[in-house]
């Protein structure tokens, strides 16, 4: 496909058919164009992300309850911190992909 294209513009454009190049002339007014209006449907796009990026960073004052999630290779475990037992402790749990009463052995 490529090399077709190649011999095309070769046998188009031979010097010998076609000593004096044509003149290109710019079209400055729609290069103008599709550099602005372009530039315009992604300012369109950007303001309103940028506003949501920025309106999650903002910080609940009052929380009802903290969950700290992290993912494993294979699992997530969760910490509910809130939660306070006699010692201190959080409420921690691992969630496997697959239901622990499936695993076979060495896949814990």
């Amino acid at each position: 496909f490529v090399s077709r294209i190649l011999v095309r513009a070769l046998w188009h454009f031979h010097y010998q058919k076609n000593p004096i190049p044509q003149r290109i002339v710019h079209g400055t007014t729609i290069e103008i164009l599709w550099t602005i209006f372009p530039s315009i449907i992604l300012m369109f796009i950007a303001i309103p992300s940028f506003a949501l990026l920025y309106s999650m960073d903002e910080v609940v004052v009052d929380p009802a309850i903290t969950i700290k999630a992290i993912g494993h290779q294979w699992y997530w475990t969760y910490e509910y911190s809130d939660y306070n037992s006699s010692d201190e402790e959080s409420l921690t749990f691992d969630s496997y992909m697959i239901p622990e009463d499936d695993l076979e052995l060495g896949q814990l």
